[in-house]
């Protein structure tokens, strides 16, 4: 029957081959890009809702902001995969007793932002996006927010920019991919055929796109947190961000996870802000 299917519609069986490779490439891409968590829950919204919220646009694309309003500098809050802006919670109410102008947006397809795919370029995009219309001085990201915030500036060299915090950051989307791969036990042709793919489409490697390349060429000074027992992004991803960019510091926790979601973390993102 396959070989019947294969004459039908003029392929070689090589021919043939590559597209199982390219329609197998193509979905790991898919759902890669495609989160299932993200949206809000009735507890987050509550709290979403104490927000001034405006929606704004990149292409066409809506992007959903949050502000609590400081007399001190604007923060920007840009949160990771599969979250959405109240992961910032205890940190926002941190920040409003310091009275620190505060914004958060939703990534694309997270949360209340539109786009039906995730990828960090897109996510960079509207980073810019509400830079420009906030003028923040300050911006920390987490997780794959941080890599976002990196490009952007990389990008776009936003001068109001002064500090940034990086929260368990990647540093190498190759890595990431890899151990997506990996993950999903595809051989090294369907790997080889997804970064070509990523190429075409995107127009770069996933080899090429590196934070701790894209920081070297930033001026904000920078603090990098990264626990080192961190199981979703590797602690070497801190020591890559570090060595590669002469304005940060490191600080290495012990038992937070991923999330650094903890008071210890707050306290060392407070004294880097009134530092």
């Amino acid at each position: 029957m396959k070989n019947t299917l294969v004459k039908l519609v003029g392929l070689s069986v090589n021919t043939s081959s590559f597209i199982s490779k390219s329609f197998a490439a193509e979905r790991a891409l898919n759902i890669f890009s495609t989160p299932l968590k993200g949206r809000p829950n009735e507890e987050q919204s509550d709290f979403l809702n104490t927000a001034f919220k405006e929606e704004l646009q990149y292409n066409n694309i809506p992007i959903m902001t949050y502000r609590w309003l400081g007399k001190k500098e604007t923060v920007l809050l840009v949160h990771g995969w599969e979250s959405n802006s109240a992961r910032w919670k205890n940190l926002i109410l941190e920040l409003k007793t310091k009275d620190y102008n505060i914004v958060a947006l939703d990534a694309p397809a997270h949360g209340n932002s539109g786009s039906k795919r995730f990828n960090a370029l897109l996510y960079s995009e509207f980073i810019n996006v509400v830079a420009k219309k906030y003028s923040p001085s300050i911006i920390i990201g987490h997780s794959v927010g941080g890599m976002a915030s990196v490009y952007f500036q990389h990008t776009h060299q936003i001068s109001s920019i002064q500090k940034m915090i990086l929260l368990g950051a990647p540093s190498e989307f190759s890595g990431i991919l890899n151990r997506y791969v990996e993950m999903l036990g595809y051989n090294r042709r369907v790997s080889n055929q997804l970064n070509s793919i990523i190429r075409d489409r995107f127009g770069v490697t996933p080899k090429e796109f590196s934070t701790s390349k894209f920081i070297s060429n930033i001026t904000p000074k920078t603090l990098i947190i990264h626990d080192e027992l961190d199981k979703i992004i590797p602690y070497q991803d801190a020591i890559l961000l570090k060595n590669a960019y002469h304005n940060s510091k490191l600080i290495t926790t012990n038992g937070f996870g991923h999330s650094l979601n903890n008071a210890t973390v707050s306290n060392h993102i407070h004294s880097f802000l009134e530092g």
